[in-house]
């Protein structure tokens, strides 16, 4: 297997979450601020992978403004805050996850089974608030630099939450990883007889400048479409640039790595087309890895590959 490279730069600063801890559910980091108007409950979540700290600037930034919903019921989680306090800049990929991925854990026999980790503590408790929202947003970023991605899972209700979101430009229509459910499948939210839903926003590399702004705006953009900010809150937050239009992207591949010997063999970067099918794109062992199709879709190539994890996922676009 290949080494990592380099990693990028930190270009943005980490904010204090220590005014955040005690919350205000009996949950520490979590939030939850109640309308006097009926309406949806409509959870923001971040830090489900610690060193992914865009999500943690925009919540963080929400409640310094002391922001309350107009209608329905707003929840603010800072999920994984156990790891994100770990981060070593020397070291910035480690902090993703303690003992587990937070975000592999999303099935009734993980969640009520014997196994224990502190992923799965901190999972367990959060629970009850997943259990009442209706509607989620999951702020994400990435590994390596890739304009911001909508992960709208395999419902037909998933891809209409992102294009009434409208941002970001790319939207994935997926079914998750072999490796374990996400929270953005969990339970109802994959149930296309039940209205509730759920976004997942990778909003550009982990440390990039840009990144913090497009979790904002996505978060902004979220409160917006379901009516829990009010129009002057928008109104002095809210870009004025108009926005592109979304393209949908259907995953039919997931390149599952199974040896300790996997590397691609031509350079690769999220969102990269490979234009002819049967293009070689890695070696895992003895297996060759090639396009299945034309003008083949990369998604989220992994910087670190490791034996059972996602190495890449091919995708087409798609009306």
């Amino acid at each position: 297997m290949r080494p990592p490279t380099a990693p990028p730069t930190i270009e943005i600063s980490f904010p204090d979450l220590s005014p955040w801890e005690r919350g205000n559910t009996g949950i520490p980091y979590a939030w939850r601020f109640e309308s006097k108007r009926a309406g949806p409950q409509v959870t923001l979540q971040a830090l489900t992978h610690g060193n992914e700290v865009c999500g943690a600037i925009a919540l963080a930034k929400l409640l310094e403004w002391a922001f309350r919903p107009v209608r329905g019921t707003l929840t603010l989680i800072f999920a994984n805050v156990e790891a994100y306090l770990a981060f070593d800049a020397a070291d910035p990929f480690a902090s993703r996850c303690i003992d587990e991925d937070l975000n592999r854990l999303w099935t009734p026999d993980v969640l009520d089974g014997p196994r224990q980790s502190r992923e799965l503590t901190r999972a367990r408790t959060l629970r009850p608030c997943y259990d009442a929202t209706d509607f989620l947003l999951d702020l994400h970023s990435m590994t390596d630099p890739c304009p911001p991605l909508g992960l709208a899972g395999r419902q037909r209700k998933g891809l209409e939450l992102a294009y009434g979101v409208a941002l970001p430009e790319h939207i994935v229509i997926d079914e998750g990883h072999r490796a374990g459910r996400r929270l953005r499948d969990y339970a109802f939210f994959d149930d296309p007889a039940d209205p509730r839903s759920a976004l997942l926003i990778e909003c550009g590399q982990h440390w990039e400048h840009a990144s913090p702004a497009v979790a904002m705006q996505a978060a902004l953009r979220f409160l917006r479409h379901f009516g829990i900010a009010s129009p002057e809150f928008l109104d002095e937050r809210l870009d004025r640039e108009p926005l592109p239009a979304q393209r949908a992207i259907q995953v039919t591949d997931v390149v599952t790595i199974a040896t300790d010997d996997f590397g691609f063999v031509i350079p690769v970067a999220g969102l990269d087309v490979v234009a002819k099918q049967g293009t070689l794109l890695a070696r895992d062992g003895e297996r060759e890895i090639r396009t299945p199709y034309d003008e083949c879709v990369l998604i989220m190539p992994a910087r670190r590959p490791r034996r059972g994890e996602t190495a890449v996922r091919l995708g087409r676009f798609v009306a």
